[in-house]
């Protein structure tokens, strides 16, 4: 019997393992370069160190500096000025009589104007340093009230002949040349032609004056306070406390700073000895004097009716001294200034200071050596 043969047997393929999958082996690569890189660079610096490199040196700053100078130092005080025309002052008539016509606020009042009407007869301005105080009417009579007269009849026009001999310095005499001069100036204003003048007749200021404002109406009495005057000129007015304004000096110069940084040189023709209290009150501020300032060239304000400018008053003054900024001084540790040559430190002996400059001494330090000055 034969024997059957085997059944076949089945053969199953084997199957392979899938691949690693492509983004891994992407994300090991590039772990491996970067530490490799790392690794380079690590090496790198550690041969520069060993071969003792150094960094770059950082980049170099300009130092600032500035020249000695031979220059005017003075101290400078700076006050708040305004400009208008001063402190007005009052009038008053001194004539037994009625107001009868008053000049409006503003007006501008010369000499021989009438300066208001009593009883419709004009008043008119003389020009003097003293008021009339008596009749003047006697032939001979003397007196400095005579030459006022006499004055400003001959500003006027009117001859008064020469004034007799022998009369003391600031006086005249009554004589007839100067009783005619009366009589015409009198025919000419309409006045009683009686060769006299009498207190009250005429006013005496010391100028032309603006009427600032009138205290009457027409109709009261002519022997009271009138109106209020000022100067005709602008002037730069300073209302200083007594610290300040204790050493102003009339004629002294000063500088006054527009509001369009105009420099107008300009100079104090009176200084108020009187303090006054501020408006508002003590609680306002210190009292105040008066310091009143004119232009050398009025015409630089005249286009200025009101404004406030600041004044400057010098103080101490020295000439042709070296200075340095003050910026260049370096305080020494042990005390004392130094500044900061090209050479070194130099020790300087400090004198005034005025407006950012600092008069020095030191060895060596002349015009023109350049110090070293903050950044």
């Amino acid at each position: 019997m034969l024997a059957k043969p085997d059944a076949p047997t089945e053969v199953i393929p084997a199957v392979a393992d899938p691949p690693p999958p492509r983004r891994r082996v992407g994300k090991w690569l590039a772990a491996g370069l970067v530490l490799v890189a790392v690794s380079a660079g690590a090496t790198v610096l550690a041969t520069r160190h060993r071969a003792g490199a150094e960094p770059p040196p950082p980049a170099t700053v300009p130092v600032a500096t500035a020249q000695l100078e031979r220059r005017d130092l003075s101290t400078v005080r700076t006050l708040t000025g305004t400009i208008g025309f001063g402190a007005a002052r009052p009038l008053e008539g001194h004539r037994a009589a009625t107001v009868t016509w008053l000049p409006q606020p503003g007006a501008t009042i010369k000499r021989g104007k009438q300066i208001y009407r009593a009883n419709d007869q004009p008043v008119p301005l003389f020009y003097g340093s003293m008021p009339l105080y008596r009749t003047i009417s006697a032939p001979g009579t003397a007196g400095r009230d005579v030459r006022i007269v006499a004055d400003n009849l001959r500003a006027l026009g009117y001859r008064v002949g020469p004034r007799p001999s022998g009369v003391k310095a600031g006086e005249s005499v009554l004589t007839p040349d100067l009783i005619k001069a009366l009589k015409r100036w009198q025919h000419d204003l309409g006045l009683p032609e009686n060769g006299a003048v009498a207190v009250g007749d005429v006013e005496v200021l010391t100028g032309a004056v603006r009427v600032d404002s009138v205290a009457v109406q027409p109709g009261a009495r002519a022997d009271g306070p009138l109106m209020s005057v000022t100067s005709t000129r602008k002037v730069i007015t300073v209302a200083a406390e007594l610290a300040d304004g204790g050493s102003v000096e009339r004629g002294q110069k000063v500088t006054v700073t527009l509001p369009d940084q105009r420099v107008v040189p300009s100079r104090v023709t009176s200084v108020g000895r009187t303090l006054t209290a501020a408006d508002n009150g003590p609680a306002s501020g210190p009292p105040t004097l008066t310091v009143t300032i004119v232009a050398d060239k009025p015409e630089l304000i005249a286009g200025l009716d009101s404004a406030d400018v600041s004044v400057q008053f010098a103080g101490r003054v020295r000439k042709n001294v070296l200075a340095a900024p003050v910026e260049a001084l370096v305080a020494l540790s042990e005390g004392g200034y130094a500044v900061q040559t090209a050479t070194g430190l130099v020790a300087v002996k400090t004198g005034m200071f005025a407006r950012g400059w600092v008069e020095i001494t030191g060895a060596g330090l002349t015009e023109g050596v350049e110090v070293v000055m903050p950044s």
